[in-house]
């Protein structure tokens, strides 16, 4: 969600950044629900995966934000990188009967902060 955020806000805003996303431990798949609610928005999710560390230039880059507690104990220190920690819940972790509404708070909550993330850049 947020990767797809930041790009569609960096085209809107005009701000020349490129866009990564990756984890430690990545899942296997993405949630069908973060496709559904994202498809809601516009953005279609249905081709992408999760991705590891190892398969973006970690070398390249110069602010990381992780987005849930786990991602933020497992993402290696890189010197010299800023590093932003917003504590969401895993959209891929929620098993509830209101997932969706549960993940459509969470996708409304990653919106707003890439959003202004993306214009103080």
């Amino acid at each position: 969600m947020a990767e797809a955020y930041a790009k569609h806000f960096a085209k809107l805003y005009k701000k020349n950044i490129e866009v990564f996303s990756a984890g430690a431990k990545p899942e296997k798949e993405v949630n069908p629900l973060v496709i559904e609610v994202m498809k809601e928005e516009g953005f279609d999710l249905s081709g992408a995966r999760p991705k590891g560390l190892e398969e973006i230039p970690l070398k390249e880059i110069n602010l990381i934000i992780t987005l849930c507690d786990h991602a933020s104990e497992t993402c290696p220190y890189i010197p010299g990188v800023r590093r932003l920690h917003w504590a969401l819940p895993d959209p891929a972790k929620i098993k509830s009967e209101d997932a969706l509404s549960e993940i459509r708070k969470i996708r409304e909550e990653i919106k707003a902060r890439v959003e202004e993330l993306i214009k103080s850049l």
